[in-house]
């Protein structure tokens, strides 16, 4: 059993900054990758930023430049850094992770979003 939680969203202006954390609890042995996605209404939800254990990252075009990616292994936790927002940066932003339990199951998990709104 492992709970991923996302917090940080919230209304911000056009040009502002947010930064998104999500934190992993439970039954967890060691986290593999963890990645942050995204998802508005009537839209198909999509990679924002990916991150491996050892810290290799990789970004959606559309965010290189303005969102940074990191994690705190010691405690189990993603951030994203989200600079220069934009209206259509606006989506309910998704925390995903493959964790190795602490009976040896590897599992991916989800959390259950956190909003972000980018208007004026």
């Amino acid at each position: 059993q492992v709970q991923l939680v996302e917090s940080g969203g919230g209304l911000v202006q056009p040009g502002g900054s947010l930064r998104l954390s999500c934190a992993a609890s439970g039954s967890i042995f060691s986290i593999g990758v963890m990645s942050w996605h995204r998802q508005a209404p009537g839209k198909q939800r999509e990679l924002v930023a990916g991150i491996t254990s050892g810290g290799s990252t990789n970004y959606a075009n559309s965010v290189k430049g303005r969102f940074t990616i990191s994690r705190d292994n010691a405690n189990n936790t993603l951030y994203l850094q989200m600079n220069s927002l934009k209206p259509e940066d606006t989506s309910v932003y998704y925390c995903y992770a493959v964790v190795t339990t602490t009976i040896g199951g590897l599992n991916s998990y989800w959390g259950q979003g956190t909003q972000v709104t980018v208007s004026s």
